[in-house]
C-alpha cells in the first residue's frame, strides 16, 4: 500500500493526540527529534494493573479510551513483587528524526513474558515477545536485556502498549534507542561487567594460589562465597541466560534463588571460620550454623517451590544473612579480634550495594546506576577487603606463632624439666592403666568374674603346680537349673541380673577357701577350681554352694525366684597326666550326670583321674 504524504500523517498524528487524552494528568508524548538518539521512558510511561492477567491489547486500548492508564506510582519503574499483569503504555512521535528503527529495551533481565503491541496511526497493531520465559534465540538483539526493534516512520504518532507478566521482581525501566546508540550503551555495559569479573577472577586466583600453599581453611571458604556470588550476579544480570543456558527457561528461574542460597551458604560459612565463631563465640556460631542449614533447605526447595514464593523469600531472607554477620563482626570487635575490623568495613560495603538491590527489588527504591549497579561496585569492594583482611589474619597469625617460638626458646629448659616429669608420671599412669586393662580383659562384663580365656590359662598353672608339689586339685562345673525358663519368663534382663546374683552368691560362699578359682565358663555355667582339695572336700563343697543358692532366692523388685544348680565333681590325683581339656569333660560329665539324675544335685566323676 502506498504511504500517504507527510502532511496526512501530520494531521493523523495531531487528531490522535486530540482523540486521546488521559483522564487526571496530561498525557506526555515522547518526540523523537533529529538529535535524539536515546529516550528515558518512564516520565511518559502510564500504567494499568491487570489483577486478572486477562486483559488483551483490545482491552488495553479501551482502557486508554477511558482514562484508566495513571502515572507511574512516584515515578518509579520499579513496582517490586506483584501478582497479574501490567499494561504499560506510552506515545511516540517521531517528529523529525532520520533514524526509523529504533530498539525499546527493558533494562532488567529477569522479567518473565513481555508483550510490545505497537498501534500506528492507520489502526495497524503489531506484536514482538520477549522475557526469560522464552528461548533466548527468539530476541531481536542477542543481549542479556530484553529488546524489541520498533519501526517508527517520521511524522506518525504511535501508541506502544507493553504488557508485563513475571514472578519476579516487577521493574520496567526502558529506554528507546537508535542502533548505534545501543551499541555504544551495550559497550559501555559491558565494559563494567568485564572489569567487575575481571576483578573477581583475579582475586580468585590470588587467593586459590595461596589456599593450596597455606591450605587455611579462610581461603577455601572465600573462594566459595567469591565464586557463588559471582554466579548470583552473572544469574542477575541475565548473562547466565545468555551464554549458560539460553534454551532451558526452567532453569533460569531456578538458577536465581538457588544461586543465592549457595552465595549465603558461602558467605556465613567463609565468616564463621574467619572470626573463628566456634573458638571465641559459641552461640554466634550456632546461630550460623542455622543459617546455612536454612539457605540450604531453600536452595533444595527452590528447585520445586513456585519462583514467587523461593525468590522473595530468599531475596528477604539475604538481608537478614548479612546484617548477621556484621552484628557477629561487630560482636567480634567488641571481644578484641582485631582482623575483624577489616572484616567488619568490608561487609559494609557489601551490605550498601546488596541492600541498595532488595531495595530496588521491593520497589523500595528507583532503579539508577547507582541502584543497578550498587551491589557489585559494593561486592568488588568487600572482596578486595576481605583478601586484604585474609592476608592481615594470616599476618597476625604468623606473629603470634614468631612470640610463642620465642617464648618457647627462653623458657625451653624448663619445659623440658616440666615435660620430663610429666612423661614419668605419664608413664606411671600408662602402667597402670595397661594393668587395668588386663584384668579388665580377664574378666568377664557381666558378672565381673574372670572369664573362660583367662580361666584356662590359671587352671593350667594351677595343674603343673598340683603336680609339682603333689597336691590334690579339684574341679567343679556348676550350671544354673532351668535357667532358660527364668530368660523366657521374666525377660533377659532380669536374667542378666540373676546371672550377677549367682556369681556373688558363688563368691561368697568361697571365701573361706583359700587360692579358690572361680569363673563364668559361658551362658549360665560356672567353673570352681580347689587347689589342695581331694575328692570328698571338694564334694562337700559343691554342697554348701547348691545349699547356698537354694537357701537365699534371688529377688528383683516384686519377684522372689529360686535358683537351684547341678554340680558335676572331678578329683585330680597329684599323679595324673593329661591336659586341661580333658579334666574339663570328665567334670562335664559328672554334671550332665547331674542335670540326668533330676538337677539340684551334686555327682561327682566317680573316681576317675586323668
Amino acid at each position: 500500500m502506498e504511504r500517504a504524504p507527510a502532511w496526512v500523517r501530520l494531521s493523523l498524528a495531531a487528531l490522535m493526540t486530540l482523540a486521546w487524552p488521559a483522564a487526571g494528568s496530561p498525557m506526555q508524548t515522547v518526540e523523537l527529534r533529529g538529535d535524539t538518539t536515546e529516550v528515558t521512558l518512564a516520565p511518559a510511561m502510564r500504567l494499568v494493573r491487570d489483577a486478572s492477567a486477562e486483559a488483551d491489547v483490545n482491552t488495553a486500548m479501551r482502557w486508554l479510551d477511558e482514562g484508566r492508564f495513571q502515572p507511574l506510582p512516584g515515578g518509579r519503574t520499579s513496582l517490586g513483587f506483584q501478582t497479574g499483569a501490567f499494561w504499560f503504555h506510552l506515545r511516540v512521535l517521531n517528529r523529525d528524526s532520520p533514524e526509523t528503527r529504533w530498539l525499546l529495551v527493558q533494562r532488567y533481565a529477569l522479567s518473565d513474558r513481555i508483550d510490545v503491541h505497537v498501534r500506528h496511526a492507520d489502526g495497524r497493531v503489531s506484536l514482538q515477545r520477549g522475557g526469560d520465559h522464552l528461548p533466548f534465540g527468539v530476541r531481536t538483539i542477542r543481549y542479556r536485556h530484553p529488546n524489541f526493534l520498533l519501526t517508527l516512520p517520521r511524522g506518525e504518532a504511535v501508541d506502544v502498549f507493553v504488557r508485563v507478566r513475571s514472578e519476579s521482581s516487577m521493574q520496567v525501566p526502558l529506554s528507546l534507542l537508535t542502533v548505534p546508540a545501543f551499541a555504544e550503551t551495550t559497550r559501555d555495559a559491558q565494559f563494567v561487567i568485564g572489569a567487575y569479573y575481571g576483578i573477581l577472577l583475579a582475586l580468585f586466583f590470588y587467593n586459590m594460589a595461596l589456599w593450596l600453599s597455606l591450605r587455611d581453611a579462610s581461603y577455601f571458604w572465600y573462594l566459595v562465597h567469591l565464586s557463588a556470588f559471582g554466579l548470583v550476579l552473572f544469574t542477575l544480570n541475565g548473562l547466565g541466560f545468555e551464554y549458560l543456558w539460553p534454551t532451558s527457561t526452567w532453569l533460569n528461574d531456578r538458577m536465581v534463588p538457588l544461586s543465592v542460597c549457595l552465595a549465603q551458604i558461602g558467605m556465613q560459612q567463609f565468616a564463621r571460620v574467619f572470626l573463628g565463631l566456634r573458638e571465641r563465640w559459641p552461640p554466634g556460631d550456632r546461630v550460623g550454623l542455622a543459617l546455612i542449614a536454612f539457605f540450604a533447605l531453600l536452595g533444595v526447595a527452590s528447585m520445586w517451590l513456585p519462583y514467587r514464593i523461593a525468590t522473595p523469600v530468599a531475596g528477604a531472607a539475604v538481608l537478614a544473612s548479612i546484617a548477621w554477620i556484621a552484628f557477629a563482626s561487630v560482636a567480634m570487635v567488641r571481644r578484641g579480634y582485631a582482623p575483624a575490623r577489616l572484616f567488619l568495613l568490608a561487609w559494609a560495603m557489601f551490605l550498601l550495594g546488596t541492600g541498595l538491590f532488595v531495595a530496588v527489588a521491593f520497589g523500595l527504591a528507583p532503579k539508577n546506576f547507582f541502584t543497578e549497579y550498587g551491589v557489585q561496585i559494593g561486592s568488588a569492594l568487600e572482596m578486595l577487603l576481605l583478601s586484604i583482611a585474609l592476608g592481615h589474619r594470616y599476618a597476625q597469625f604468623r606473629n603470634e606463632n614468631e612470640r610463642i617460638a620465642g617464648d618457647a626458646k627462653e623458657q625451653l629448659e624448663h619445659k623440658v624439666e616440666l615435660r620430663t616429669a610429666e612423661l614419668r608420671s605419664a608413664l606411671v599412669q600408662l602402667e597402670d592403666a595397661h594393668a587395668r586393662l588386663r584384668e579388665s580383659s580377664q574378666r568377664d562384663a557381666l558378672t565381673g568374674l574372670h572369664n573362660r580365656t583367662h580361666f584356662r590359662d590359671r587352671f593350667d598353672a594351677l595343674l603343673r603346680q598340683s603336680r609339682e608339689h603333689r597336691r590334690p586339685l579339684s574341679l567343679l562345673m556348676i550350671d544354673l537349673d532351668n535357667f532358660k525358663s527364668i530368660n523366657d519368663r521374666y525377660g533377659h534382663l532380669i536374667g542378666d541380673e540373676c546371672l550377677r546374683w549367682a556369681a556373688r552368691t558363688l563368691g561368697h560362699a568361697l571365701r573361706p577357701h583359700q587360692e579358690t578359682l572361680l569363673a563364668r565358663f559361658g551362658g549360665e555355667e560356672f567353673v570352681v577350681v580347689l587347689p589342695g582339695l581331694n575328692l570328698v572336700a571338694a564334694t562337700q563343697v559343691a554342697e554348701d554352694l547348691r545349699e547356698h543358692l537354694r537357701e537365699s532366692p534371688f529377688r528383683s523388685g516384686t519377684y522372689e525366684i529360686t535358683v537351684t544348680a547341678s554340680i558335676g565333681v572331678h578329683a585330680i590325683g597329684s599323679a595324673a597326666f593329661g591336659g586341661v581339656d580333658p579334666l574339663l569333660q570328665l567334670a562335664d560329665q559328672a554334671l550332665y550326670r547331674a542335670k540326668a539324675d533330676g538337677r539340684d544335685c551334686v555327682r561327682t566323676s566317680q573316681g576317675e583321674v586323668a
